[in-house]
């Protein structure tokens, strides 16, 4: 994953961020070349207008002293739209495995395609199975039904559950069909 602004002259390669350190360079930054970024700026096209009190300074704010940037540790993934990694940011679990993988494919793309969204969604996905193979890794067997809530849902909503183990059953039956089928084709 390589990501380069010319604004700042910062140069996101994963694992390290070479450029500003701590005492950043305070210069201004023209978002104006970053895809999607501010295209809701104009103070003239205020969407708020008539149900707030303008009083002019609303878009003085943004002249504020950047506070000092938190250490970079660990690899830390950020949005192509963000010239810069944020002052702050989580750290405790920094991407790994296969979810890792597929988080750094999601970060190559904008926050406002969908091929930055869907991978992060597949990538929790992995995650927590990636969390339960770890789990038994280390000798502990984790109660999926419980931590899954189905003794709850099977309480509440045994509809729903049969209806669901019914659908889940019709399609692994269904695949199993096809399957056959075409090795019965085959041979």
């Amino acid at each position: 994953m390589e990501n380069t602004t010319t604004a700042n002259k910062t140069t996101n390669t994963g694992n390290k961020t070479n450029g500003a350190s701590g005492n950043e360079s305070r210069s201004k930054i023209d978002y104006k070349d970053i895809k999607g970024w501010n295209m809701d700026a104009d103070p003239d096209n205020e969407p708020t207008y008539p149900m707030k009190d303008y009083n002019g300074d609303d878009h003085q704010r943004v002249h504020w002293e950047r506070p000092p940037l938190q250490p970079i540790d660990s690899e830390i993934t950020k949005s192509v739209e963000h010239p810069r990694i944020p002052a702050t940011f989580g750290n405790v679990t920094p991407p790994s495995g296969l979810s890792g993988q597929i988080r750094r494919f999601a970060y190559r793309y904008s926050e406002s395609n969908l091929m930055h969204w869907l991978p992060l969604v597949l990538a929790d996905r992995v995650n927590a199975v990636e969390g339960i193979v770890d789990d038994i890794r280390r000798g502990f067997f984790p109660n999926i039904i419980k931590e899954r809530g189905w003794y709850a849902e099977w309480k509440y909503n045994k509809k729903g559950v049969i209806k669901n183990t019914a659908m889940i059953g019709t399609a692994f039956f269904v695949a199993f069909l096809i399957m056959s089928t075409r090795n019965r084709n085959r041979g």
